[in-house]
This record gives structure tokens, sequence and C-alpha cells, in this order.
């Protein structure tokens, strides 16, 4: 079994487990050894449901995601900056 075949028999599992139970499957609804080999194959457990089509990715990025994050953060503290210079102007008044 090449590596593509693999991924696709990991792919394999994951859907034919959604379709036994109804929903997505977790990781304990595989033994061990089975999801030590679908993590291998596909990656993190919400990756791999990604991967097997089973769950939409994330509309932003965990890069963008941070990124947005960051910018906030600088925006809040200029904001913050500038009411404290205020502050001080107004009690040297």
């Amino acid at each position: 079994m090449n590596k593509d075949d693999k991924t696709q028999y990991a792919i394999t599992l994951l859907k034919g487990k959604f379709d036994e139970v109804g929903r997505l499957p977790k990781k304990s609804d595989f033994d061990s050894e089975t999801v030590c080999f679908i993590k291998q194959k596909l990656g993190a457990w919400n990756r791999a449901l990604e991967s097997a089509g089973l769950k939409q990715p994330p509309e932003i990025s965990a890069k963008d995601k941070s990124r947005l994050k960051r910018e906030r953060r600088r925006k809040l503290l200029k904001q913050q900056k500038k009411m404290l210079s205020r502050k001080n102007e107004m009690e040297e008044n």
C-alpha cells in the first residue's frame, strides 16, 4: 500500500464511521491504533475531518486570526495612550 492509498484508507475510515454513527466521528469511536493511523496520515483530528470532507475548514485561518487580534490590540493601546496624554494635558492646565 503506497502513501496515497494509506491516506485514502484513512479518509475511508472516517467517512465509514460517519455513516455508521450519523455524526462527526470522535477519536473515542476508534481504537487507539486507528486514531494514531488517521492522525499520522491526515494530521490533527479537526484537520483530518476537514480532509475527509466531513467538516468545513474555518473561514479565517489561525494565522490571519492572530494577525487581526494583534492589530486590534495595537489600535486599543494607541487609543489608550492618546486618552492618557489628553488626561495629563487637562491635569496640567
